[in-house]
C-alpha cells in the first residue's frame, strides 16, 4: 500500500507542475522479481537512488527463507561478546524502555507477547550463513558495508520513528512490518526529550508499506522512518555507516601528529620588525600553513595508506587473537595441498588499493605491501584453498601466513582436530 500526502491548497498549476515532476522520476516501488535484487542494473540503481531517494523492492530475494530462527536470535543475545539490546514501548504511556544486554535465557518466556524489539548487531560475524547475503550487495564497495543487524519484534514491537545517517537496506525475513517514511523534502529531525533513545518528536509519513518476506527497503542518509510489526517478525538491516567529516579528521590529524619529526616547527627566518607586537599578520598565517603543510598533509600516497588503515577498523567491534599454538609454516602448507582451506576470521576486514606499480593490502588497521594480483587475490576471497595460496607470489604467500599467524584465517579441512587456531575464543 502506497499513501501520498496532498496539500489542500496547491493550485491547478502547481498540481500539473507536480504532476509532471512526478513523471519524470524514478518510481518509489518496484517488483524486482525477475531481477533481484534491486528490480535494475546495479549502475541504475546507483545513478537514480543510491544516497538520493529511498525505494521499496519488492521480492528483492524471492521466496526467501530467514536462516536463522527468532530462538536462534535470543539465545546469542545472551553470549558474551554479542552487542545486543532490547526496546520495549508502553503504548499508554508513551514510553520507551532500552536495554542492553548480554540477556538472561530466563527472562525471554517471561517476555510481553507484543510492544517489543530485540536487536543484535554483526550477526553477519556470527552466521556464515547471514554473511552470504552480502554477495548480493557486492555492487557496493565491500569495505563501505558495517554489518547485518537481525531484530526480532513481536507484534506491534518497534524502536520508534528516527532517522539514521547511514544508508540502510531493511530486508524482511519472516513475518510482516508496516514501514511508514517521509520522503518529502527537509523533514523536520527534532528529538524527543523525554526518553532514552534518539526519537524523533515529530514525524508525518508520505509513504507507507507492509512488507513480507523477501521484500527490501532501501533507505539513504537523513529520511525519517518507523516500522511496526504487523505480527512476530525478524528484520534484516544491512547498514553502510559512512564515517563523518569530523572522525576523519580527528584520526587522520593524530596519525599525523603521531608521526610528525619534532624538527619540523614554525618557522620565521624572514622575521621583519613588528609594527604591532600584538597582531598576527597575513606573514605569520602563511608561516603556519607551510609548517602544516611540512607534515605532507597533502601527500596522496600518505592519505591512501591511512584511510586504508582507519577504514579497516572503523566500526569493528571485534577483535582478531593470534593462535595461542601456532601451526609451523610446512605444516600448513602441506595440509593446503592435502585439500585444506584458509578461511578468514570474520572480524577480519581487509581492502587494498594500487600504490604505483604495487598495491597496498589493509588489515584490520595494518598495511602490506603486495602485488596487484596478490592484493586483489587475498582482499576478496573469504577462503583461500590450496591452488589459490600456490599462486600467489612468494610475498603474497609470506603476507598470508604472517596473518595465518596473527589470527586472521583458520586451518580448516585437512586437519581441523589440531588447527590450533583458539577460533571458539576470538568469536
Amino acid at each position: 500500500m502506497v499513501t501520498r500526502k496532498k496539500s489542500p491548497s496547491a493550485t491547478p498549476a502547481a498540481a500539473a507542475a507536480g504532476k509532471s515532476s512526478a513523471a519524470a522520476a524514478p518510481p518509489i516501488e518496484v517488483d524486482a522479481a525477475s531481477a533481484p535484487p534491486l528490480g535494475m542494473n546495479p549502475r541504475e540503481f546507483l545513478r537514480d537512488y543510491w544516497q538520493k531517494r529511498p525505494l521499496l523492492i519488492r521480492n528483492a530475494f524471492p521466496g526467501f527463507v530467514s536462516p536463522i530462527e527468532p530462538e536462534d536470535l535470543a539465545g546469542l543475545a545472551c553470549e558474551e561478546g554479542t552487542l545486543a539490546r532490547i526496546v520495549e514501548h508502553d503504548r499508554a504511556r508513551d514510553a520507551w524502555t532500552l536495554r542492553t544486554g548480554p540477556f538472561d535465557e530466563a527472562m525471554f518466556p517471561d517476555m510481553p507477547h507484543e510492544d517489543w524489539t530485540l536487536l543484535v548487531q554483526d550477526m553477519d560475524k556470527w552466521d556464515a550463513d547471514i554473511a552470504r547475503l552480502l554477495e548480493a550487495f557486492d555492487f557496493l564497495p565491500r569495505w563501505r558495508i558495517d554489518d547485518v543487524m537481525v531484530s526480532f519484534a513481536a507484534p506491534g514491537g518497534s524502536v520508534g520513528a528516527h532517522v539514521d545517517q547511514y544508508d540502510v537496506f531493511l530486508l524482511q525475513a519472516q513475518g510482516h512490518r508496516r514501514w511508514q517514511i517521509d520522503a518529502s523534502p527537509n523533514p523536520p529531525t527534532g528529538f524527543r526529550d523525554d526518553v532514552e533513545l534518539k526519537l524523533l518528536s515529530r514525524f508525518s509519513p508520505t509513504h507507507e508499506w507492509v512488507l513480507g518476506p523477501g521484500d527490501m527497503l532501501y533507505l539513504p542518509p537523513g529520511v525519517p522512518h518507523h516500522g511496526v510489526a504487523e505480527d512476530a517478525c525478524l528484520t534484516f538491516s544491512v547498514g553502510m555507516r559512512a564515517p563523518s567529516a569530523a572522525e576523519l579528521l580527528g584520526d587522520f590529524v593524530d596519525t599525523l601528529a603521531a608521526d610528525a619529526d619534532e624538527a619540523l616547527r614554525y618557522q620565521d627566518p624572514d622575521l621583519a620588525p613588528a609594527t604591532d607586537p600584538a597582531q598576527i599578520d597575513d606573514a605569520a598565517m602563511a608561516r603556519a600553513v607551510a609548517a602544516l603543510n611540512a607534515l605532507r598533509m597533502n601527500d596522496p600516497d600518505r592519505l591512501g595508506d591511512w584511510f586504508g588503515r582507519f577504514v579497516t577498523l572503523y566500526r569493528n567491534a571485534g577483535e582478531v587473537l593470534a593462535a595461542p599454538e601456532p601451526r609451523s609454516r610446512i605444516e600448513v602448507e602441506w595440509d593446503l595441498q592435502q585439500g585444506g582451506g584458509l578461511q578468514r576470521h570474520p572480524w577480519s576486514r581487509m581492502a587494498w588499493r594500487k600504490s604505483g606499480k604495487q598495491a597496498r593490502l589493509y588489515v584490520n588497521g595494518e598495511d602490506h605491501t603486495l602485488p596487484v594480483r596478490d592484493a586483489k587475490c587475498v582482499a576478496n576471497s573469504g577462503e583461500l584453498d590450496g591452488p589459490a595460496y600456490a599462486a600467489l607470489s612468494q610475498a603474497g604467500r609470506d603476507c598470508v601466513f604472517e596473518l595465518l599467524q596473527a589470527g586472521h584465517y583458520r586451518l580448516a579441512g585437512a586437519n581441523d582436530d589440531h588447527d590450533g587456531d583458539g577460533d571458539e575464543e576470538q568469536a
